[in-house]
């Protein structure tokens, strides 16, 4: 008689080492313990088959393997009683508990004193939790699955935009469109990670097990977007400061530096990463981050939005400078209001509350943590790119010049008109550069971060 298989004690075991999986250290020994003790039921069913095999007949009940225990071949009469299977010390405080089976005329009797999960201690408070932990983690990928395709249309639109208008193609725009382009393909790697990772039919999620090519590379493929999208909004931070901080800079120069920064350097380190992990941690599909190679990725991200964070509080020390009221008739609140309205649109194209959570302990906080950088942080392209192209001034008098000209055409007016608002100032950015130069550096500061702080 062989009882019903216990695949759940499998799913459930997987489900807990994930939902254990950002608390760190605890959560890497909970991992290797679940593959050893998997492991190890997998070597006992095959050995207790090929015993069965080797066997003679037997006037009692024949060796059988019930997907957890191996049964010894028993005469009639007898009670076997077993220890329970070392898998259920992940679910259960109780140690010493036993299982036990009796051997009648009929065969093999049902388990004693009842089911696995009744007889080895398992509760239903465990059950339950784990329940609770499933729905949080269902929950907070279906919030970050919406954020990041919301995330998606929009910088797919406002990459549309900057890339057809002509008059909008300036270094500040490019470096607007490389950081769209970052954002568009974390979000792609995401969902292909996803895909790879959690499809049920892939069976990638088993991490015990060598992963697939095709799973492997769509994590490589996440680590790399992932740094690269964090490394474009330094590059934001080093543009701007270098506006502000520096009188006349060759924009050309440093684009092909920050280009560098944006794509080069993840690449670096994602190569250096995953050469690693081939010769020295290839298990499962690499989406752990048990080991201290997972550094070799955190690092630089860490480096990034620390320098970041640092560029974005002297960006507010000057701009404190530069808001304060020059006439004495103004209002004392306007400064402050700019202030803060400056700040708001930088901490979005920034970064900045990455930062919050960055350098904490990876079990601090775990349920917030998670809900704070996946789900919050997946709508950051959406901000980014209502902030930077939907409502910058720039774009704005482009498409209703484009709109006029097109009604124009259609009530077949004067082709020559030109509309008032038809003047681009990135059009004339290096004409803009050129004449700033010949002005104070601090007005010439002043002008060129103009663009950046008056976008609503």
């Amino acid at each position: 008689m062989r009882p019903p298989p216990t695949t759940w004690l499998y799913a459930l075991a997987g489900t807990l080492a994930c939902a254990l999986g950002p608390a760190g250290g605890q959560a890497a020994g909970l991992q290797r313990k679940e593959c050893m003790f998997l492991q190890k039921i997998e070597m006992d069913h095959k050995q207790c088959l090929q015993e069965a095999e080797l066997e003679n007949e037997t006037a009692g009940c024949s060796k059988m393997w019930d997907n957890l225990t191996c049964w010894p071949a028993t005469p009639r009469g007898q009670v076997v009683v077993l220890g329970c299977p070392l898998i259920f010390t992940l679910f259960s405080s109780s140690q010493g508990l036993n299982v036990s089976r009796s051997c009648t005329e009929e065969g093999w009797t049902h388990l004693e004193p009842g089911p696995y999960p009744v007889a080895c201690g398992f509760d239903d408070k465990a059950l339950s939790l784990n329940e609770q932990q499933t729905l949080f983690y269902s929950s907070v990928k279906t919030g970050y699955t919406i954020g990041y395709s919301l995330s998606l249309a929009a910088l797919l639109i406002a990459m549309a935009i900057l890339s057809l208008f002509r008059k909008l193609h300036c270094t500040r725009n490019y470096i607007h469109m490389h950081l769209f382009m970052s954002f568009i393909l974390r979000a792609t790697a995401v969902f292909i990670k996803d895909l790879a990772l959690f499809d049920s039919n892939s069976g990638e999620s088993d991490h015990c097990s060598a992963g697939s090519v095709g799973c492997k590379a769509a994590v490589v493929l996440f680590q790399y977007c992932v740094m690269a999208n964090f490394f474009w909004l330094l590059v934001e931070g080093l543009y701007l400061h270098t506006l502000l901080a520096i009188s006349f800079f060759s924009e050309r120069k440093y684009f092909w530096g920050y280009i560098l920064i944006g794509w080069g350097v993840p690449s670096t380190f994602t190569m250096v990463w995953t050469i690693i992990r081939i010769h020295f941690e290839d298990d499962g599909c690499w989406d752990t981050i048990n080991s201290s190679l997972w550094w070799i990725i955190k690092a630089p991200i860490l480096t990034s939005i620390l320098v970041n964070f640092i560029l974005f509080i002297c960006i507010i020390r000057i701009l404190v400078q530069k808001l304060r009221p020059p006439d004495v008739g103004k209002s004392d609140s306007s400064p402050y209001s700019r202030l803060a309205k400056s700040t708001l649109l930088l901490i979005p194209l920034f970064g900045v509350h990455y930062i919050m959570f960055a350098f904490f302990p990876d079990n601090f906080k775990t349920e917030v943590k998670i809900v704070f950088e996946l789900v919050v942080g997946s709508f950051q392209g959406f901000v980014v790119a209502v902030l930077y192209c939907f409502l910058n001034g720039e774009v704005q008098a482009e498409l209703r010049r484009k709109w006029h000209g097109h009604l124009q055409g259609i009530l077949g007016s004067n082709p020559k008109y030109q509309h008032p608002s038809g003047v681009s100032n990135c059009a004339t950015s290096s004409t803009q550069v050129s004449m700033l130069t010949r002005l104070s550096p601090d007005a010439r500061r002043s002008s060129s971060f103009q663009a950046e702080v008056s976008l609503v």
